[in-house]
């Protein structure tokens, strides 16, 4: 598909949200790694910008040896605001390469495996319904309805992930 970049970081950012924590998924998915790390930068990459322009303008200012300035500082101001602004494109950086990574299609050998997972949740929730046991999904699950049975998506697969992952 042809998406905006908006629309590119909220589909990053949900499939960011989606994809289940769980470690053993590692030896299975190399996006699992991929994951992770854009999750790292999106929590503390924000908080780490801060930290390094207030640093270079304390230190850059001189009053860290006793011999400080606000011109000094001021002079500094230009070079730690690009070194900010670096770190916090990266969280975004994250988000978008998420989103393109999630709107891919799965691989043909991934596939058939989403597909033959998808056959058994169908199948697990039409013996739950003909034991008349109530579904009651949780409200952060996705619906098998909205999973997809065509052409499935890398997004489709951290739903379907989610679904056997997630506790509830």
């Amino acid at each position: 598909m042809n998406l905006s970049v908006i629309q590119l970081i909220k589909l990053g950012k949900e499939y960011l949200s989606i994809w289940p924590n769980k470690p053993e998924l590692l030896q299975y998915f190399e996006e699992y790694r991929s994951v992770k790390i854009a999750r790292f930068i999106c929590n503390y990459f924000p908080g780490l910008a801060v930290f390094i322009v207030v640093m270079q303008l304390y230190f850059a200012s001189g009053f860290a040896i006793g011999h400080g300035s606000i011109t000094n500082a001021l002079n500094a101001l230009p070079v730690a605001l690009v070194y900010g602004l670096l770190l916090l494109s990266m969280p975004i950086q994250a988000l978008v390469f998420s989103g393109v990574k999630a709107d891919k299609l799965l691989p043909p050998s991934l596939a058939s495996w989403y597909l033959s997972g998808l056959q058994r949740i169908k199948h697990q929730e039409n013996h739950n319904k003909s034991q008349n046991r109530r579904y009651q999904p949780n409200a952060m699950k996705p619906f098998i309805s909205e999973l997809a049975i065509y052409k499935p998506r890398y997004i489709d697969l951290a739903k379907l992930l989610q679904l056997n992952f997630s506790p509830g």
